[in-house]
């Protein structure tokens, strides 16, 4: 117990409980590993892995419906280093963005005063990482800088606009999902806002489209749906097809390039943008749990779908074997009729009830392969994935589900079997490429099969739904300071009390007790209490009363007063008294009752025509100090058996001499004796009696006639030798007993429902509750300190308050919530590193930037001297000792997994990167390295000269298509000719049609090409067209003047605004690289490259795509991250390692320049030497700003001589060192 007792500290915080309606999908898990969502007005934040509420937010005045925390795809240094910044949005149009770790607003936004209804921040962050987007409804949308709140522009539709989605693949491309259809805006920029009403099509619901009026074919209903359903339309349905839009979410997929999603209740639609035609269909059975959400994976082609009884599931896309080949060759007799997602996981549903029910889901953004369920009552379930490798002949041949294997690779390295590694440390660690999956590996591959498991690692429960009583324990005192622990009790409207911990704000113990709903509670010690419920009343108004006196160890309850609970009026109120021997129980329409806690007694029932009791309280004062003042004389007399002398005993009665012997020959005589205790109440008239207990005596003391000013008293409280009364009409009677004086204040805020006073020696607060808020007084200068009043400000009602220490308050509130607020009742701003946790959190961005960043230096320059370490005190790192603390503090968190894997001295450079930026959630250098230790593994094979071992893992791991045009070129040209070939299958009109034609000319299938041109009806207006090109195509020979006409004719059609067609006629004649030229010249940048990447050789496509980084690198278009990883694709290391220097990513380019010289793919010439000396001294220089310089010096000695004179530096007394910081 020591630990509460030394550093006793009751943090101002809120304990959350069941959301609003309007919270359903504010909900968002960033890449630094929090989860926020929304609580009403409120903002709560939780680790992800240990489930611990790290922070609660509390500015907005309504309820919150969207948060989302700031991207990480940036480079982070001291300038912008790793920080917690979240946005959230409510129900009255307000934005605020908050600096999370500090729990304070950075800015507020306002436009209109209705909900939000979408906000995102851009994704592209090379320009800017502040850029924020909002839907205002109704058809507004508009880009803020979320750090000044200045708005940067604002365009209105035609149409209310209800979400939106960013292209991943392009930032200029955003997609609106209105009431009406979908908007594809193909302009979007930062600096203006889109210039036309962009490109609206319309979606007819899947349920009243035509298809699933026809009978099902007999080849199975589904296949017939899909091939005939058309949902894209540049046409408005008609009225008869279309009953309602009831899509509920649109998304882009991920993981590959021009595809999105659309979730219906009962389907998943996966769309081709470049058809507008859906090429996969995921359906519920009839009998089927209906779609809440879905999100789809970047890492695989997978969704995580949420379903109405709060199941998630994971869909991961079936693959099948190559069936399309790269010459004119007959296709296969049935090629892939669509994307088919399998199921592959599921985690438990739960109990829906009409006030339980699944909310949200969100999906861990860096691995993903976690999800986290938000339950409406206020549950957050974390679901984690897990593979179990599994015997190849144990598999289950009637699944039909093709096996899932596990990738070669660990953290972007090939590794053996039994090379240490991390299996689930994401989905694509977890599970290997779907390319592959189709084919049965060779015979002594290292691919192990692995089925995925949904494993539940998380659990944080809210409170139950409002009304509450509480009731805070009693007050720690000397006495009770080697046991204290300060608790609070929550009656609940459902009949359970909680309890809680208050220094951890955790649920202590959880009691179900009651049949209804707990009305008040009453400590009756520190480790028990008293609580009552009432039942309904019948028609004679009688109710059954339960009484429980519980000890809290143990759990024991027992029912206090017996049988005696049924068919009687109900209980109003119950008062312990102050030394907690007797227990007054006031009835409505029953007299008074008095008991004896500690033996369960009742004392005294008092007569029939004993008032009606509308406020009681007891008394401070007692007798127990003389008490046992004449018990420990009686006792020494009796020691010495001597005739009692001393004057003050007495004058003690016989009666009580003979009470003090008797109790002699018990083990504890304090707990038996009975002292004197005395209680106030008023009756109805306003009169207040004095009463006196004693043993099993009750007398009447006095009686204070009413005071003319007060109305019918409703609560009475009494500390010392002050007495106050709070009446009906809101006014507060201040009774000094020691002056004889009162002083009436007249509040005008209606009835007075409860004052309790502070506790504390000599703490003369008080907090007054009222209908409508509370007030904390100073009853001994009579005055106000502060008050909290429902309405403008305050968006929540006060059900119940009380102190929780000497200078802090609890506050019960409608809202579901408990808050517990220093003596100004003003909302909590909480640092989070000052937070008390049970569990260690592993969050770098909680350090100051200095320490997070040379917390990364220090994971990625092991080994230390030789030796993986994971103690920070082992480095030479001269910065304070609080900040070291709070860097091993972080390392410790880290799981033994992870620890293992650090400390593995196998553990390459490029996978510790790798490994590192996963731990960061940095968004940025995730994808750097990734592609990074592809490529250069990749380069570095083909460098050696044992190419027969590589040869199968290279063929058979190629860079994942989510990374599209960074691919391989083999690669994408066999994906591009998949996707033509489904584009083909799926095409319904004409113009599906004449899109795939086109495709497979350029992909150069010209005899697929010219079956399509064939097929055009002789009453399509395009038939003689379509002939002729038929013809062409066929005819097209390599003589010289065929040659020169086509390249005429293209570059003509070209210049007169026909760029498709002209680039097709290029591509026929084998003049790819032209075409490409003439797409850049027109701007059509990412058309040229995914030209180039089909069409080109490597050293022609290596040009092409040399000139869109340039243009990437331009000031204009600002894209210097993305042309980086075009470079890493060409192998161009050093124009990478150039690059990154001229940016100033000094960490990122020494790493990789390590990394590359590791690996041997740059050559060290005069020139290359200088860049490296050039990388490491400027790195260096960055690692000695922060304060590490044990860094410093191993990278300015690598430097050779450009780093000696920093090494001079780093050799001064360490006050040199510091005193710039």
């Amino acid at each position: 117990m020591l630990p509460y007792t030394v550093n006793f500290k009751v943090s101002a915080r809120t304990l959350t409980g069941a959301l609003n309606a309007h919270n359903k999908t504010a909900v968002d898990w960033g890449w630094q590993g929090l989860i926020a969502y929304g609580c009403h007005s409120l903002v709560v934040v939780i680790d992800s892995n240990t489930a611990q509420t790290l922070q609660v937010l509390e500015k907005h005045k309504a309820d919150v419906v969207k948060v989302k925390w700031a991207r990480e795809n940036y480079h982070h240094h001291l300038g912008s280093p790793y920080s917690l910044r979240l946005a959230s949005a409510d129900a009255n149009g307000k934005i605020i963005v908050w600096d999370v770790a500090a729990g304070v607003a950075q800015c507020e936004i306002q436009e209109h005063a209705k909900p939000i209804q979408d906000v995102q921040w851009l994704w592209n962050q090379d320009a800017s990482r502040d850029l924020l987007l909002a839907i205002h409804p109704p058809n507004y949308i508009v880009l803020w800088n979320a750090d000044t709140g200045t708005k940067l522009w604002k365009k209105s539709y035609a149409d209310n606009i209800l979400s939106f989605s960013f292209d991943p693949f392009d930032p200029s491309h955003l997609t609106l999902l209105t009431s009406e259809g979908i908007i594809f805006i193909s302009d979007f920029s930062p600096s203006k806002p889109p210039s036309g009403p962009g490109k609206k099509v319309y979606i007819s619901s899947p349920h009243s489209s035509p298809a699933h009026n026809k009978p099902a074919a007999t080849t199975g209903a589904k296949k017939a749906l899909n091939k005939v359903k058309i949902l894209i339309t540049q046409e408005k349905p008609s009225a008869e097809f279309v009953t309602l839009n009831d899509c509920l979410q649109l998304a882009y997929l991920p993981s590959k390039r021009n595809h999105m999603l659309l979730l219906y209740p009962r389907e998943i639609l996966i769309l081709d943008l470049e058809v507008n035609q859906t090429v996969g269909v995921i359906a519920i059975e009839r009998t089927g749990i209906p779609f809440l959400q879905v999100i789809p994976c970047f890492q695989r082609d997978g969704l995580f779908c949420l379903h109405e009884n709060g199941c998630i599931t994971l869909r991961v896309r079936r693959s099948y074997n190559s069936v399309f080949s790269t010459s004119n060759e007959e296709p296969d007799l049935d090629p892939v009729q669509e994307l088919t997602y399998d199921l592959r996981s599921q985690c438990d549903a739960i109990r829906v009830t009409k006030t339980v029910r699944p909310f949200s889901m969100v999906c861990c953004p860096v691995n993903e392969n976690a999800a986290a369920l938000i339950v409406s009552d206020g549950r957050v379930t974390i679901w984690e994935l897990k593979s179990v490798v599994c015997n190849r002949s144990s598999r289950g041949s009637g699944s039909g589900v093709s096996p899932l294997y596990s990738p070669v690779s660990f953290c972007g390295v090939p590794v053996g079997v039994l090379q240490n590694r991390l299996p689930d440390l994401s989905l694509d660690h977890m599970i290997g490429q779907s390319a592959i999956a189709g084919e049965e590996p060779p015979e002594g591959s290292p691919l192990q099969e692995v089925h995925l498991r949904f494993l539940l690692t998380g659990l944080l429960s809210g409170l139950p739904l409002p009304h509450f009583a509480i009731r805070m324990c009693p007050p720690l005192t000397t006495k009770n300071i080697q046991t204290y622990q300060p608790l609070l009790a929550v009656g609940t409207g459902n009949g359970s009390v909680l309890v809680y911990h208050l220094i951890s704000g955790l649920l202590h113990k959880e009691l179900s007790m009651h049949s209804c709903e707990v009305k008040g509670i009453e400590w009756t010690s520190l480790t028990g209490f008293l609580s009552f419920a009432t039942s309904a009343p019948n028609n004679m108004g009688l109710v059954r009363n339960e009484l429980q006196l519980v000890d809290l160890p143990t759990g024991r309850s027992i029912a206090f007063r017996g049988e005696r609970s049924n068919d009687e009026p109900p209980i109003e109120m119950i008062k312990v008294s102050h030394l907690k021997q007797y227990l007054a129980i006031v009835f409505k329409d029953k007299p008074l009752e008095l008991w004896d806690i500690r033996t369960c007694t009742l004392l005294r029932e008092m007569s029939r025509n004993f008032p009606a009791i509308t406020a009681l309280e007891w008394s401070p004062s007692h007798n127990l100090k003389s008490l046992r003042k004449k018990q420990l004389a009686t006792r020494e007399a009796m020691a010495r058996q001597t005739v009692v002398s001393d004057p003050e005993l007495s004058i003690a009665e016989s009666s009580v001499i003979s009470l003090l012997q008797e109790a002699e020959s018990k083990s504890e005589l304090s707990q038996n004796i009975s002292a004197r205790e005395h209680f106030v109440f008023t009756d109805n008239n306003g009169q207040v009696y004095h009463l006196t207990v004693e043993g099993s005596s009750v007398k009447d003391s006095a009686r204070i006639p009413p005071d003319g000013s007060m109305g019918s008293i409703t609560c009475i409280a009494w500390k010392g030798d002050t007495l106050v009364l709070g009446d009906v009409d809101g006014n507060l009677n201040f009774w000094d007993l020691k002056g004889r004086v009162s002083r009436g204040i007249p509040t005008h805020r209606s009835w007075v429902r409860k004052i309790r006073f502070a506790p504390g020696k000599g703490n003369q607060k008080l907090i007054a509750m009222y209908n409508d808020g509370a007030e904390v007084w100073d009853s001994k200068e009579v005055q106000m300190v502060s008050s909290l009043r429902t309405g403008r400000n305050v968006s929540f009602r006060i059900l119940d308050v009380d102190w929780c220490t000497s200078d802090k308050v609890v506050l019960a509130s409608d809202d579901g919530c408990i808050r517990i607020l220093e003596m100004s009742m003003k909302a909590p701003c909480l640092r989070m590193d000052e937070q008390e946790l049970l569990e260690p959190v592993w969050c770098p961005y909680l350090l100051v930037p200095r320490a997070a960043l040379a917390l990364k230096a220090f994971l990625l320059h092991q080994p230390w001297d030789g030796q993986c370490l994971l103690d920070i005190s082992q480095v030479d790192y001269p910065e304070n000792e609080e900040i070291k603390d709070l860097l091993q503090e972080q390392l410790n968190s880290l799981s033994n997994d992870l620890k293992n894997i650090l400390l593995d001295p196998g553990f390459t450079l490029l996978q510790r990167c790798l490994l590192v930026s996963r731990l960061y959630g940095d968004e940025s250098e995730l994808h750097f390295w990734t592609v990074a230790a592809h490529y250069l593994h990749s380069f570095s094979q083909d460098k050696s000269a044992v190419r027969e071992t590589a040869s199968w893992e290279k063929a058979n791991t190629p860079l994942d298509i989510c990374y599209d045009i960074l691919c391989e070129n083999a690669y994408f040209q066999k994906f591009q000719l998949e996707r033509v070939n489904l584009q083909e299958v799926k095409r319904s009109t004409y113009d599906h049609t004449r899109k795939c034609t086109d495709q497979l000319l350029l992909l150069g299938q010209t005899d697929r090409a010219v079956q399509l041109l064939l097929e055009t009806s002789a009453d399509n207006q395009h038939y003689y067209c379509d002939s002729l090109k038929a013809c062409l195509v066929t005819t097209v020979t390599s003589s010289g003047p065929s040659q020169s006409t086509i390249k005429l004719v293209a570059t003509n059609m070209i210049a007169n605004g026909k760029l498709a067609e002209g680039v097709q006629l290029l591509c026929l004649i084998d003049k790819a690289a032209d075409a490409c030229r003439y797409l850049q010249t027109y701007g059509e940048w990412n058309r040229a490259a995914w030209l180039a990447k089909v069409r080109l050789n490597a050293e022609e496509c290596a040009d092409v795509l040399k000139r869109w980084v340039d243009h990437l690198c331009s000031p204009q278009v600002n894209q210097k991250s993305k042309a980086l990883l075009v470079l890493l694709s060409l192998g161009c290391f050093s124009s990478v390692a150039e690059t990154l220097h001229s940016m100033r990513y000094f960490d990122r380019a020494a790493l990789f320049v390590e990394a590359c010289l590791q690996y041997g793919v740059m050559e060290v010439n005069e020139e290359t030497e200088k860049l490296i000396s050039a990388v490491y001294v400027d790195y260096a220089r960055s690692l000695k700003h922060l304060s590490f310089k044990q860094g410093a010096v191993l990278f300015a000695s690598k430097a050779g001589a450009a780093g000696r004179d920093l090494l001079d530096e780093l050799d001064c007394p360490q006050e040199d060192l510091t005193e710039e910081e």
